[in-house]
């Protein structure tokens, strides 16, 4: 999968509707910091049904922030940070020129003050 293909408008629509849970966040935060964990193990985490889960999981893996592996009957997690790249470079990468032109003016009219 790469990032011309995923960055279509659909995509980032999925992207966007799985990051506005605060469930599925708490989600992603719990699969990053224990790469490989189970469904099991993050469901016991939360005061839902294992199927709310699933549905959960099903948002996060449909916007490719969670990548999961069948291991026997265990469904192993993994977060894919990529898709985050994605939102990073599409909306903070372009201002960067900007606000290092706005950082460097503010400077000289500093140093001009102190003068």
């Amino acid at each position: 999968m790469t990032a011309a293909l995923r960055l279509d408008e659909d995509a980032l629509d999925d992207l966007f509707l799985a990051l506005a849970s605060r469930t599925r966040r708490e989600i992603l935060d719990i699969v990053s910091r224990e790469p490989g964990c189970t469904v099991g193990a993050v469901a016991e985490r939360f005061e839902m049904s294992r199927i709310g889960i699933h549905k959960h999981l099903a948002v996060l893996e449909e916007a490719g922030l969670v990548v999961s592996e069948r291991r026997g009957r265990e469904r192993r997690l993994w977060f894919n940070a990529v898709p985050i790249q994605w939102i990073h470079e599409r909306w903070s990468e372009r201002y960067r020129e900007f606000w290092a032109g706005r950082l460097v003016r503010l400077k000289l009219e500093a140093e001009r003050s102190e003068r």
